[in-house]
Parts: structure tokens; C-alpha cells; sequence
């Protein structure tokens, strides 16, 4: 099967707070404290280990430890010359934890950096060089899909998704790309666009899915995703964070349960057919693995879309 056969496609959890939790030696990080995206090649035991655990517990889709792995980003820690190399074993890291399974495949997590061009922070053309590199990486690596995610800049939208199918088209491939915005509690993204244009920005392009991710717990997303549901005329995805983070005794913590989350999710895809689930911050095996139960057999609504 591919990726487009399944009616709702779910996804892992996400990888740094999962790492956050785990035993990784202080060697690993080689003084890049921070920089999740190293591990791949420094502790590549850890990485397997984890994307393992959302294998065991039903994930259909495995997003690569690469959120921060552009130039832009690896630049901050010494590392733009291993853009290549640690894309690569983010891939590789997660094909030996699927274990030769053709039913499980796997996302090259393509996060916003840490410069936003409508903030002046860098130029379009840097952004997009960066980004172009990543994709190629990800793409020679022999990752299944991408996804574009915590998208928070309109122009960093449009930058990212007209490079990713240039760059697609440039290598004589045609993978399924997701693309996701996240938008913060004021109901905005980060830089003040609304649902709205963003779905109006990212329209013209062949998009796998369209959604939201991070942020926010699914509350804070459900007049969004009421919105795609009679609008966007594609899979809807939604991939919340387990709530609202909370510092508890100095220790970071999400207190959205499985069961809850779960719930909150069937009732997504039942009501505004959402078709693409997972999680993003605070989301454990355990949370996959009930989502995974309470969606057995489960159907998205059929939407009536206004064009």
C-alpha cells in the first residue's frame, strides 16, 4: 500500500520531547547541547530505540529526528557542513527501526528554522537554499514523504513549499509532501496570518495533506480545523501538542492523557474528517498507541467543501 491508500494515516510522536526522557550519554552530544538532530549520527541507538517505541505502538508513519537539520539551523551549532550526513541518518535511523516493513513509512520532519524571512531575519534566497539541500538529502536518503511543518511565516510558506517541488521536480521524483502551520493561541501564526490565507497560500500546490501542529492542545485547534473541514478541499492533518506545557518541579510536562487525547481526535476525524493524525509535543508510545485503538476501524466524516 502507499501512503494515499489509507483512509486516516497516523502519525508518531514527536522526537525531542521523547528524548528530553531518555538515558543519552553526555559524550553524545559533543558539546551541542540542544541539538537533537546530531544523535542521529552520535547515538543512533537512541534514535532507533525511539522511533521503534511508535512502531510497537502502531504509528503508521515514522518523521525523522531532521526538524532542526538544515543549514540554518546546524550553522548555530558548528555543524552546516553535516547537513548531508545527519539527514541521511535520520532516514537510515528510522528504516532500521520499521525492520523491512512495507507497511510503515517515513516522513523527513522539515521544521521553519530559526530565521523567519518577514521578520527580516534572512533572506529568501538563503531560505531557500536551505531548504533545498535538506529536501535533497532527505529525498536521496530514500524517505517515503516529506512533511513541512511548524510553518509560522507566511513568506517562509511560500518559500519552503515552491522550493520543495522545485526541487522534487529538479530530481525526477514525485513524493507525497505535507505541509502544517502552527498557530498560536492568539489564533494566528507567529507573525499574525490566519487559517484563512494560509490555506489560501498554500491552495495552488499538489499537497498530500494540509493542517496544523504544535502549539497548542486540540481545543485550542478545533475552529481551525472547523474551518479546513468546509474549506480546504484536501486531507486535513492535525497534530497537537498534549496540551499546553506546564513546569512542574522543574521539569517540563504536557498533561493531555492518552485517553483524553484519543478521544478528542476520533472526534475530529468523525466530525470534520480529518484524514492524517498524530502528535506533536509531549506525545509518548502510549499515546499513539490508544489513538491507534480508538480509530480501529474508524472512518472520516465526507465533507462538503466550499470552494
Amino acid at each position: 500500500m502507499r501512503p494515499y491508500d489509507h483512509e486516516v494515516l497516523i502519525l508518531d510522536g514527536a522526537c525531542g520531547t521523547n528524548l528530553q526522557e531518555m538515558n543519552i550519554p553526555a559524550s553524545a552530544w559533543e558539546g551541542r547541547e540542544g541539538c537533537n538532530e546530531l544523535l542521529n549520527l552520535t547515538a543512533p541507538e537512541t534514535i532507533i530505540a525511539l522511533h521503534a517505541a511508535f512502531v510497537e505502538a502502531g504509528a503508521m508513519v515514522l518523521e525523522t529526528n531532521t526538524f532542526g537539520a538544515s543549514r540554518i539551523v546546524l550553522a548555530e551549532y558548528g555543524l552546516a557542513d553535516r547537513v548531508e550526513a545527519i539527514n541521511r541518518a535520520g532516514v537510515e535511523n528510522a528504516r532500521a527501526a520499521i525492520g523491512g516493513r512495507p507497511d510503515i513509512y517515513i516522513a523527513g520532519s522539515i521544521g521553519p528554522g530559526t530565521k523567519l524571512p518577514s521578520l527580516g531575519h534572512i533572506a529568501v534566497d538563503d531560505l531557500a537554499a536551505a531548504y533545498a539541500e535538506q529536501i535533497r538529502a532527505l529525498a536521496a536518503a530514500g524517505a517515503d514523504l516529506l512533511i513541512i511543518e511548524t510553518c509560522q511565516d507566511l513568506l517562509q510558506i511560500k518559500t519552503a513549499m515552491t522550493t520543495c517541488f522545485e526541487t522534487l521536480e529538479s530530481l525526477g521524483l514525485d513524493l507525497p509532501v505535507m505541509a502544517s502551520v502552527t498557530i498560536e493561541r492568539t489564533g494566528t501564526m507567529l507573525v499574525g496570518t490566519d487559517m484563512a490565507a494560509a490555506a489560501v497560500t498554500f491552495e495552488p500546490y499538489p499537497l498530500f495533506s494540509f493542517g496544523m501542529n504544535c502549539a497548542t492542545g486540540p481545543l485550542d485547534m478545533e475552529s481551525h480545523i472547523r474551518y479546513l473541514s468546509r474549506n480546504w478541499p484536501g486531507r486535513i492533518s492535525c497534530v497537537p501538542n498534549q496540551g499546553l506545557p506546564e513546569v512542574i518541579d522543574g521539569k517540563t510536562c504536557y498533561s493531555l492523557g492518552p485517553e483524553t487525547y484519543a478521544r478528542e481526535m476520533k472526534r475530529f476525524v468523525t466530525e470534520y474528517g480529518v484524514s492524517v493524525v498524530g502528535g506533536c509535543c509531549g506525545t509518548t508510545p502510549a499515546h499513539i498507541r490508544e489513538l491507534v485503538r480508538t480509530l480501529a476501524g474508524v472512518k472520516p466524516a465526507v465533507r462538503e467543501v466550499t470552494a
